[in-house]
């Protein structure tokens, strides 16, 4: 079973940077199709990004893209997200999500594993 651990989360000023660290075991690392998704309260879960096994495809959503960044460390089972720039709109908790597929993951559909989440707070 993956077990997927968030850590970077905090509270940061408008236009400030965060990096969000995401830390596997139990499973391939390699294998995965690794990704980002957030919710902010009351609203509902938001694909952030996503990188494939090799980390050379990656995919953002609007809202954040030239933004965030993503990355893998197959060596370390560790995938990254990299904020900046950021908005109190992207205020909300991240979660960390992995599967063996690219389309199951992008578009939400029965992500096998996921991660407990970090809150991001960015103030105005």
């Amino acid at each position: 079973q993956v077990q997927l651990v968030e850590s970077g989360g905090g509270l940061v000023q408008a236009g400030g940077s965060l990096r969000l660290s995401c830390a596997a075991s139990g499973g391939t690392f390699s294998s995965y199709v690794m990704g980002w998704f957030r919710q902010a309260p009351g609203k509902e879960r938001q694909f952030v990004s996503a990188i494939n096994w090799s980390g050379g495809r990656t995919y953002y959503a609007d809202s954040v893209k030239g933004r965030f960044t993503i990355s893998r460390d197959n060596a370390k089972n560790t995938v990254y997200l990299q904020m900046n720039s950021l908005k109190p709109e992207d205020t909300a908790i991240y979660y960390c999500a992995a599967s063996i597929s690219w389309t199951t993951l992008t578009v939400d559909n029965g992500i096998e594993h996921w991660g407990k989440g970090t809150l991001v707070t960015v103030s105005s």
